[in-house]
């Protein structure tokens, strides 16, 4: 659950950074009457992520247990490969979001309707598919039904007060530290949901060491118990893990982490004049 919370709390607060931007551009620049134009991109961006949720969740049911082993691996390991794509563009593109979208929405505001249409249903859109697809897979590695589910929208909700805070200028935080701290958080997350999608395509036999475990600390750290319930809701940590989870845990922490902190906490050169 608490994972689920920094996924919806992370992409919900990113998507509504670009509400937020969006919208007070269109206001501050005397086009507030196109403003409905961004709204009901939002909408359908919502309603599609929505239905991309459902379909994850029902899809799969009434196929062998095989097969949905396989898709719920597959469809696990694009989750973290879009969510290891989003820590690292927001990363890079946090400095210019609001000029590339003040961009964008100049180039559209006086053509067609469907231009700033198209501009806010991507801006969003983009957060919403991956959110959806990210804690359906999270869902599926800790084995939990609606708690997942609870904590994403807790999430979501968070970051919708937070938006509304911050535009108003009633709360300030370091958003740069906030995304840094959280992705990084995100990546060993994102090991966790790796390992268990290999784990279902074992199951599935496309992979092979279903049966080779690298280690089994059932007898210390109780599946059902608190610290294993903790363990497993936060960093969908198996207290039986198999040698080939454990080796694709390590191969994709370890580098992606590298990767991003001196990414994101790399000295800035300085600029000799």
């Amino acid at each position: 659950m608490i994972g689920n919370y920094l996924i919806g709390l992370r992409e919900g607060l990113e998507a509504v950074l670009i509400v937020v931007l969006l919208v007070a551009y269109l206001t501050k620049s005397g086009r507030a009457h196109l403003l409905p134009r961004i709204w009901a991109g939002i909408g359908i961006a919502v309603l599609i992520s929505l239905g991309f949720g459902a379909l994850l969740t029902f899809g799969p049911r009434g196929l062998t247990f095989e097969a949905q082993e396989m898709i719920g691996g597959s469809l696990s390991m694009i989750a973290v490969g879009l969510v290891t794509w989003m820590i690292f563009w927001m990363a890079k593109a946090s400095k210019t979001l609001n000029a590339d979208l003040k961009s964008q929405v100049d180039q559209v505001a006086e053509g067609s309707v469907i231009g700033l249409v198209l501009v806010g249903a991507f801006a969003v859109g983009r957060e919403g598919l991956e959110t959806a697809l990210f804690i359906w897979a999270a869902a599926r590695a800790t084995g939990e039904t609606w708690q997942p589910l609870l904590g994403a929208f807790l999430g979501i909700l968070t970051a919708i007060v937070l938006g509304i805070l911050l535009n108003r200028g009633v709360l300030k935080i370091s958003l740069s530290k906030f995304f840094a701290w959280t992705g990084a958080i995100l990546v060993i997350v994102a090991g966790g949901v790796l390992a268990y999608g290999v784990h279902d395509l074992q199951e599935a036999g496309l992979l092979p060491g279903l049966h080779y475990l690298a280690f089994d600390v059932s007898g210390v750290i109780a599946p059902g118990g608190v610290l294993g319930t903790l363990l497993k809701g936060v960093f969908n940590f198996s207290p039986a893990t198999t040698w080939l989870e454990a080796t694709v845990w390590v191969l994709y922490v370890v580098p992606v982490m590298f990767l991003y902190l001196r990414t994101v906490f790399a000295p800035k050169t300085a600029v000799r004049g």
